[in-house]
């Protein structure tokens, strides 16, 4: 069993409906993901994943201060069930376009800059990999699909639905029982 960050984009609307009526949002985030190709460029996608490097990521972003929760989400969706671990959070429409702006001007570089790989695993950082230093790039091939998929978020006036999936092998979403 692993755990992977997921994002999903909402259109304004389609936010307001899942704040009413979340288990239309878990419906419709199970849909996307099911009729998403996965080779889907970040830019043109509706959902993406950090898959096991969300905990990283977390890590290296809270280091620097970032102004934006964009592992977690910032706002509980009311009344969700778990969609993994935890009900999901989102971000508005305002919060992605902050954290797609400050995303655009860091590199992956600057992200790691001065981490050591035994800080990670001192911090029992997820997925508990921290055994060289070469560990860190790890989350490299992710963070600029990610920060794509933000920017066009953010062109797009989405919000975000954010939340942390346990998958077994495959990408599901848990509905409940």
């Amino acid at each position: 069993m692993s755990t992977n960050g997921e994002y999903l984009r909402f259109t304004p609307g389609e936010l307001a409906r899942a704040l009413e009526d979340p288990e239309w949002a878990l419906d419709f985030a199970s849909d996307v993901q099911d009729q998403e190709d996965e080779e889907t460029a970040p830019a043109e996608a509706r959902h993406f994943t950090t898959h096991q490097t969300w905990n990283l990521l977390g890590f290296l972003l809270k280091r620097l201060a970032f102004p934006v929760d964009i592992v977690f989400g910032e706002e509980l969706i009311p009344e969700a069930d778990d969609w993994g671990y935890e009900p999901p959070r989102y971000l508005t429409a305002y919060r992605v376009r902050l954290a797609a702006d400050k995303l655009s001007r860091m590199t992956y570089g600057e992200l790691i800059h001065g981490v050591d790989h035994k800080e990670l695993a001192a911090a029992e950082v997820y997925s508990q990999i921290w055994d060289s230093p070469t560990s860190l790039e790890w989350a490299r091939d992710l963070f600029i699909p990610l920060t794509e998929f933000f920017q066009a978020a953010a062109s797009a006036d989405h919000a975000m639905v954010i939340w942390l999936d346990r998958l077994p092998t495959a990408r599901t979403i848990h509905h409940k029982s």
